[in-house]
């Protein structure tokens, strides 16, 4: 399929510090594409580098076929852009923004279906200094969405939105793409990289560490089952002692939440073991859940450390 983002190599540095080490990737036109990693993994300068906003410290950045350092008219033209934390008119209301947004655009959106997919058409009307947190920032989706890109990009899209928004909006990302879009998205939320991503890249400390379709990245890290309880007051010879329980995908330990997860081909056999080894050791197993292996368990085997522990 034709790429509707290719990065090549790209850098960006700030004195010593690489923001962005070195990342190579392409999207395919017409998917859903994630960019997946802890707050400071280097993926808004990222997005921002892509779409012109920061000029890189070395390698290319194409967009739609464009040179973005070259063609950055162009591209600005074909595409939408949701930042973190834009900065808008106060005094405007939602209705005269997504005008004038919609007035840079060869073929925009209309004002009200933009707002309604976002669920700010009752808001046409109210002054932007007006808005919460959370209809600032669907605001800010709408305006990318007003454009009619053929790319769309959305910096942690979900931020601050609570579940019933964040589906809605999940909701109105899948039919940007039914629409023949692409979307480029970065997020830190796993549930949300597996829920609506068709591709991703696994970003840490501004170098890509995995890549592959949520399905792939799960299945190619963990044939396993994941065997979790709630940690109860474990010392390092109980932890020992359960590195020899038949966990044929390791062990960890998320002191930070106080849970155990082992991960196991054999899942009868693990339990039995477990239970078999808090009884005669005197400890209590609760909250004991056996589930499927998800991102959360791929991020933490490649980088040791849970995702919201950044």
């Amino acid at each position: 399929m034709e790429n509707a983002v290719e990065v090549r190599n790209l850098k960006k540095y700030y004195g010593d510090v690489k923001a962005v080490n070195g990342v190579t990737f392409e999207v395919e036109k017409g998917t859903i594409f994630g960019m997946l990693g802890p707050n400071g993994a280097g993926k808004t300068t990222t997005i921002e580098t892509i779409v012109g906003l920061l000029e890189g410290t070395e390698g290319e950045v194409y967009v739609l076929g464009m040179k973005t350092e070259e063609e950055l008219s162009g591209v600005k033209r074909r595409i939408g852009v949701q930042l973190q934390d834009p900065s808008l008119f106060p005094r405007l209301t939602v209705g005269e923004t997504l005008d004038l947004f919609a007035s840079f655009y060869p073929d925009p959106l209309d004002v009200e279906e933009a707002a309604e997919q976002v669920g700010l058409k009752e808001s046409l009307g109210g002054r932007v200094n007006s808005l919460s947190g959370g209809q600032r920032h669907r605001l800010a989706v709408s305006l990318a969405l007003v454009s009619n890109g053929e790319v769309v990009f959305l910096d942690e899209p979900t931020t601050g939105l609570d579940p019933k928004a964040r589906r809605d909006l999940w909701d109105t990302i899948r039919r940007v793409r039914q629409k023949g879009a692409t979307v480029f998205m970065t997020t830190h939320y796993m549930d949300e990289a597996e829920k609506i991503c068709d591709d991703l890249v696994i970003i840490d400390h501004g170098k890509i560490i995995a890549r592959g379709s949520p399905k792939e990245l799960i299945e190619d890290n963990f044939p396993h089952q994941a065997v979790e309880f709630t940690d109860p007051g474990l010392n390092p010879e109980d932890r020992d002692n359960l590195t020899d329980i038949d966990a044929s995908g390791g062990i960890n330990f998320e002191d930070e939440e106080g849970k155990v997860i082992l991960y196991s081909e054999d899942v009868a056999t693990t339990v039995t073991a477990l239970i078999d080894y808090m009884r005669n050791s005197g400890k209590g197993l609760e909250d004991l859940q056996v589930r499927s292996a998800t991102l959360d368990d791929v991020f933490l085997k490649l980088t040791g450390r849970g995702i919201e522990n950044e």
